[in-house]
């Protein structure tokens, strides 16, 4: 008896596999064994004087937490915003989707010089917030505020085409069973998005966590208050401080990967229980 083959499109799973392990290795792999491989040379003391100083703390505190700050706000306007263009049909909606891209195209160094025009003291909107006690450029809020630009397309693209095949009709059978809009949203919507709005959220985080163009405009880039990350590791090369630079760049390696595995580990033990 014979059996019938599928043929797929491209080669079988040996040559595919072995190519995906090449390509992975000697672009992210590579490169990241060369950093770490340097920094266990430098020694643990040499190491922590640099990459666990009081200034390279501050500079992680204020990454991170801006960065997780901001996906969060993303979080909940990026679905706000990908849930307004899907469900309904308006004036200029092709216009404010595309507009949503916007940070993708834009290059880095010319937001964070629009973003200064906007919220410095004599800007248009920092004038208005200023008598109010509020401000916002050359302070942590102002890099928080440059994340949240960057980051909006991570989770509006992520939940999007989720939104867009989840149909009407189980809001209306929830509707039907009695339910109201909130046990709608918190009981069929929210957990059907619940993967894309995550890994939307582990985007955006990612990229905020490395973000630099953007960011050191508006962030006055003053050690312990508003100097970020990303800078600091500049600062050692332009002082020729290679170890400098690759005990910071390695910290914030670890921290960046530990912080993605518990998102993705948090997002697989979602799936599975919801697939219960």
């Amino acid at each position: 008896m014979l059996r019938s083959t599928r043929r797929s499109a491209l080669p079988g799973f040996g040559l595919t596999m072995g190519m995906t392990l090449f390509w992975l290795g000697l672009v992210v792999l590579v490169p990241l064994s060369a950093l770490l491989l340097r920094a266990a040379g430098m020694g643990w003391e040499a190491f922590a004087a640099v990459g666990l100083s009081p200034r390279a703390l501050a500079a992680y505190r204020l990454s991170f937490g801006a960065a997780l700050a901001a996906a969060a706000v993303n979080a909940v306007f990026g679905l706000l915003i990908a849930w307004v263009l899907v469900r309904y049909d308006f004036p200029g909606k092709t216009l404010i989707d595309a507009a949503v891209d916007l940070p993708f195209a834009l290059p880095t160094a010319v937001a964070g010089i629009a973003l200064v025009s906007l919220y410095s003291d004599n800007g248009w909107i920092g004038s208005l917030l200023a008598p109010l006690g509020i401000k916002v450029a050359y302070t942590p809020l102002g890099v928080t505020i440059a994340l949240v630009f960057i980051g909006l397309p991570f989770i509006v693209r992520s939940v999007q085409p989720v939104l867009a095949d989840l149909g009407r009709d189980v809001e209306e059978a929830a509707a039907t069973l009695g339910a109201t809009r909130a046990q709608t949203f918190a009981r069929v919507i929210l957990p059907a998005v619940a993967p894309a709005l995550m890994t939307g959220f582990a985007l955006a985080f990612a990229r905020g966590v490395g973000e630099y163009g953007s960011i050191i405009f508006i962030a006055g880039n003053m050690p312990f208050k508003s100097e970020i990350a990303p800078l600091l590791i500049i600062t050692q090369l332009e002082q020729f401080d290679y170890d400098g630079a690759t005990a910071i760049a390695c910290v914030m390696l670890v921290l960046s990967f530990a912080m993605l595995l518990f998102v993705n580990l948090l997002q697989a033990w979602r799936a599975k229980r919801g697939a219960r």
